[in-house]
C-alpha cells in the first residue's frame, strides 16, 4: 500500500529544526500530522462530528494528550502495567493547547472535536510541551474542519540576558523568564508562565519574541495546508437557526432594564434575581406555545442583551457590575492563625471570593514524588487548589479533581515557588479550599498562601500578592476598559481575563486568556501597568496583617534538624532492615530520613519536643562518630595499664591515653591519678595512619607548670 508523504520543516534559530509530516499515519481522522525534533516523535490527530448533537449550543471540544511510557524505554510504574489515567504534567499540556485552540473555531460551530495528541518518542534535550499545540492546529489546518487559525504556541526562556525559544529542560533550570506563548499570526492570545521578579517592560519583551516565532510556525502550517486539496474549502455547516424578528424585540423590550440593574451596584445574588426576573416578565408577554418553541433562542438573545448592556455601561460610563470604577479593588479582610493545629493557616477574603488555606511542614518523607515519561523526581513545595460545589451555590456532585483545579494550583504554586529559600529544610504542603467564588479563586489562593507560609514561620524571601485584570473592547469606536480585579461576570462577558503575581519588585507568575483578535501591545502594557497598582494594594493589605514571617514556630509545628555523616556510616546508623533507625524513630518520637548528597550522608530529624531531638542527635553521632584530630572530647577510662590508659571517648571508639600524656609532672603509676569508670577530658593528638589507633592527651589540657631556673 502507498502513501504520499507530505513534509514542512521549521529552523529555529539556533539552528535546530521541527520537521511536520502527514499522509503516513492515522488517515482515516479527518486530519493526522507527526511533529519531530531531534529524538522526539508526536502525533496528533483531529476528528469533528459532521452534525451538532441536539439542544447543543457550545463547542463541544475535547483536548487529550498522553505520553507513552514506551517513548522513554520505561515501563509504568505500580501493579497496573498500562498507561492510566493522566499525570497532572499532562492535564497541564492539555489546557494550554484547549486555551489558545477554543477560541479559534468559529462561534456557531458546534459539532464535537476531539484532539488527540500522543507523545511517542522523547528527547530529554526537548520540552514537548512547546509542540503540542502547533501539531494540533496543523492537524486541524489540514482538516476540513472550520477553523479561524492557524496557531501556535513556543516557550520563551530568557538565559543569561538572551532569549530562547524552545529551550532544553536544562536551561529553562536557569531561566529567570518561562512563558508559554500562544499566538495566530496576527494577535497574542494565551500567555502562560513564571518570572524571578521581572518588570512588566521585560515580560512584554518576552511575549513579543515569541510572537515572531510563532508567526513562522504558522505561515508552515498554511503552507502545508495548501498541498492538500482536503483542507479547502472547510466543510459546510448549520449549526443555529436564529429568528432576527425576535432577537430584536427582546433587545427593545429588555435591554433598558437590563441596563438599569446592572447599574445599581448589587451583590451577585441580587444581580441574578433580578436578571431573571426580567426575563421571565419577558416570557410572559409571549403566548405559551411560542414561549416553549423558541425556549432556546429567548436564552440566548437575552443573554447577548446582558452581555450588551454590561459592557456599554462599563464602556460610556465607567460603571462596573457591583458599582466599582475600573481601577478599584473590593473590599478585603484576612487573618492568620484561623485555625489552631494546623502548622500555618490563613482566611484571605476579597469580595464574595474566599479561600481558607492551610500550611503544612514535613521532611523528605513527604515530598511530592513524579514519576511521569519526561519527568522523574520530586516537589519539595507543593500546592493544591479544591473548588467545592458550594463555593458557588451549587448542589451538585463531585468524583474527581478537576483540570481546571489543577490548573489553578499550578498557577498558584509556580507564584510562590521562587519565593521559597533555598536554605528551607522542610518539605511544604499548601492546600487552598475555595469556600466562596466570584471573581479569581487562584489569586486569592495566592494571597492566603503568603499569609499562611508566613504564619508558619517559614522564611519566604518576600510576600507575594496576585490580582485579575479585564478588558472591555469596542472595535467599532475602539474604546476600551481595563478592569482591576474582576468578577466572575466580568471574567465570561468581557475579552480577557489576565491573573498577575509578584512582590514589590517583579512579577513571580502569570496567566492570560485573550477572547479578542488584535490586542495591541500598547492596551497590553497598559493593562499590565494598571495590574502592579493593584498588586501592590493588595499587598499592603496582606502585610498590615502580618509583615514578615513568624520568628518562632508554632508549638504544634516539627522542629527539623539537619546533621551530616559521612557516607561509611549511613549503613550503621539504618541498621539491617532499618531496625536501628526505627528504633530510634520510636525511643526519641522522632522522624528520622536519610540520603546520600555528595558523598556524604544528610540525616533530617523531625520533632516537636526538643530534648527528644536532641536525644536523637546523640544516638546518630554516637553511630556516626568520626575522631577529628586535634579535638577534645569527654571520655570514660575504660581500662588501666602499666604504660597507660584506654579511654572510651564515643561507642566502640578508644584510644590511647600514654601515660607520659597523663600530666605534666611525671607520673609512676597510671593508678596514682585515674581509676577505671572516671570521667576525664582528652584531646586526640593524633591517629596511626596505618592501624587507625587514636593517640591521646590529658596534660595539653591542663595548665603547664613553670620551667624552675637551673
Amino acid at each position: 500500500m502507498s502513501y504520499n508523504e507530505i513534509k514542512q520543516t521549521i529552523k529555529l534559530e539556533d539552528g535546530r529544526e521541527i520537521t511536520i509530516t502527514t499522509g503516513k499515519l492515522a488517515k482515516q481522522a479527518n486530519g493526522s500530522v507527526e511533529i519531530r525534533m531531534g529524538k522526539t516523535h508526536m502525533l496528533a490527530t483531529v476528528v469533528s462530528s459532521k452534525e451538532a448533537r441536539d439542544g447543543v449550543d457550545f463547542l463541544p471540544l475535547t483536548v487529550d494528550y498522553r505520553e507513552k511510557f514506551a517513548a522513554d524505554g520505561r515501563f509504568p510504574g505500580g501493579f497496573l502495567k498500562r498507561e492510566a489515567r493522566p499525570t497532572d504534567q499532562e492535564i497541564l499540556v492539555m489546557r494550554l493547547v484547549d486555551r489558545i485552540l477554543r477560541p479559534m473555531f468559529p462561534a456557531d460551530y458546534h459539532a464535537e472535536v476531539q484532539v488527540m495528541i500522543s507523545l511517542n518518542s522523547h528527547d530529554p534535550e526537548v520540552s514537548p510541551d512547546s509542540l503540542a499545540a502547533l501539531a494540533a492546529s496543523t492537524a486541524i489546518a489540514i482538516s476540513d474542519i472550520p477553523f479561524n487559525g492557524p496557531i501556535s504556541e513556543v516557550r520563551v526562556i530568557r538565559l543569561n540576558g538572551e532569549f530562547i525559544v524552545n529551550p532544553s529542560p536544562a536551561q529553562m533550570k536557569e531561566a529567570d523568564i518561562d512563558l508559554m506563548v500562544g499566538a495566530s499570526a496576527d494577535s497574542v492570545a494565551m500567555v502562560e508562565g513564571e518570572m524571578s521578579e521581572v518588570s512588566e517592560a521585560e515580560m512584554i519583551e518576552a511575549i513579543k519574541v515569541g510572537h515572531e516565532a510563532i508567526k513562522v510556525q504558522c505561515a508552515m502550517q498554511t503552507e502545508l495546508a495548501s498541498e492538500i486539496t482536503t483542507s479547502s474549502p472547510k466543510r459546510e455547516y448549520c449549526h443555529e437557526t436564529h429568528d432576527e424578528e425576535l432577537r430584536e424585540k427582546i433587545r427593545k423590550e429588555t435591554y433598558d432594564a437590563v441596563y438599569a440593574v446592572a447599574k445599581e451596584g448589587l451583590s451577585k445574588e441580587e444581580r441574578s434575581v433580578k436578571f431573571k426576573a426580567i426575563k421571565e416578565e419577558f416570557i410572559t408577554s409571549l403566548s405559551e406555545e411560542e414561549a416553549i418553541e423558541k425556549t432556546g433562542l429567548i436564552g440566548v438573545y437575552y443573554h447577548d442583551v446582558e452581555k450588551e448592556a454590561v459592557r456599554n455601561l462599563v464602556l460610556n460610563e465607567g460603571i462596573r457590575l457591583d458599582g466599582r470604577k475600573t481601577t478599584d479593588i473590593r473590599p478585603i479582610w484576612c487573618e492568620i492563625d484561623y485555625l489552631p493545629s494546623p502548622h500555618g493557616s490563613a482566611v484571605f477574603t476579597r469580595g464574595e471570593t474566599q479561600s481558607l488555606t492551610t500550611v503544612t511542614l514535613g521532611t523528605k518523607m513527604d515530598v511530592n514524588r513524579l514519576d511521569g515519561v519526561t519527568y522523574q523526581g520530586h516537589e519539595s513545595f507543593y500546592l493544591h487548589y479544591n473548588f467545592p460545589p458550594f463555593a458557588t451555590g451549587e448542589a451538585r456532585m463531585k468524583f474527581n479533581v478537576s483540570r481546571r483545579e489543577i490548573g489553578h494550583g499550578n498557577l498558584a504554586q509556580r507564584a510562590l515557588k521562587k519565593m521559597i529559600s533555598d536554605e528551607n529544610p522542610y518539605t511544604i504542603r499548601i492546600v487552598s479550599d475555595i469556600l466562596e467564588s466570584n471573581g479569581s479563586s487562584s489569586m486569592a489562593t495566592v494571597c492566603a498562601g503568603t499569609l499562611a507560609l508566613m504564619d508558619a514561620g517559614i522564611k519566604i524571601k518576600k510576600p507575594v500578592s496576585g490580582i485579575a485584570m479585564g478588558l472591555i473592547t469596542d472595535k467599532e469606536s475602539g474604546k476600551f476598559a481595563i478592569l482591576s480585579d474582576i468578577l466572575g461576570d466580568e471574567d465570561h462577558l468581557g475579552d480577557m481575563d489576565f491573573k498577575v503575581t509578584g512582590t514589590k519588585d517583579g512579577i513571580t507568575a502569570c496567566q492570560m486568556d485573550i477572547k479578542v483578535q488584535g490586542l495591541s501591545y500598547d492596551i497590553l502594557e497598559q493593562a499590565l501597568n494598571q495590574s502592579k497598582e493593584g498588586r501592590l494594594h493588595i499587598l499592603s493589605k496582606l502585610t498590615e496583617v502580618i509583615e514578615k514571617p513568624r520568628t518562632e514556630l508554632k508549638p504544634q509545628t516539627p522542629k527539623i534538624v539537619i546533621l551530616e555523616i559521612p557516607k561509611s556510616t549511613i549503613g550503621g546508623v539504618i541498621g539491617p532492615g532499618g531496625k536501628v533507625i526505627q528504633e530510634m524513630q520510636e525511643a526519641t518520637e522522632t522522624v528520622i530520613t536519610i540520603e546520600e548528597i555528595d558523598g556524604h550522608g544528610r540525616v533530617e530529624i523531625l520533632g516537636t519536643d526538643q530534648e527528644k531531638i536532641d536525644n536523637a542527635i546523640s544516638k546518630i553521632r554516637e553511630i556516626a562518630f568520626v575522631p577529628e584530630e586535634g579535638k577534645t572530647y569527654k571520655g570514660k577510662v575504660k581500662s588501666i595499664m602499666p604504660y597507660g590508659a584506654f579511654v572510651g571517648i564515643a561507642n566502640n571508639v578508644d584510644g590511647l591515653l600514654h601515660i607520659s600524656e597523663i600530666n605534666w609532672d611525671r607520673v609512676e603509676k597510671v593508678e596514682d591519678v585515674l581509676k577505671e569508670g572516671e570521667e576525664i577530658e582528652v584531646k586526640l593528638i593524633a591517629i596511626d595512619e596505618r592501624s587507625g589507633k587514636l593517640k591521646l592527651s590529658r596534660k595539653v589540657l591542663l595548665p603547664r607548670p613553670e620551667r624552675k631556673e637551673s
